[in-house]
């Protein structure tokens, strides 16, 4: 199941984000304990000040190709865990997100 939801406005995102992670990239798919399935996101941000908040909606609008502006974080500011709001064509942003989390074959990420 993809860890995002499709509405008339755009998609919603389940994250788990993992600030001061290095690089800013996009890790993929994980499913959580509970089931739950949610896309990895580190960024080189700390946890302070709303910076790693921002770096993931600047790192998502880029990987998206939306503006900024159209990447709202809905709820789980101060958690690891957030719900995002991508405003945009959903068909278009649901296969972008398809493209974003694939593991490719003998394609390492480090």
């Amino acid at each position: 199941m993809d860890p995002w939801r499709y509405s008339t406005e755009g998609v919603s995102i389940a994250l788990r984000v993992t600030p001061r992670g290095g690089r800013d990239d996009i890790d993929g798919i994980e499913t959580l304990a509970n089931g739950r399935t949610v896309v990895k996101i580190r960024v080189r941000a700390i946890a302070e000040g709303g910076e790693a908040n921002r770096a993931v909606t600047e790192l998502l609008a880029k990987a998206l190709g939306v503006p900024k502006a159209r990447v709202k974080i809905l709820s789980g500011t101060t958690s690891r865990l957030k719900q995002v709001a991508v405003e945009g064509d959903p068909r278009q942003l649901g296969d972008a997100l398809k493209k974003l989390t694939v593991a490719e074959p003998g394609k390492t990420r480090d």
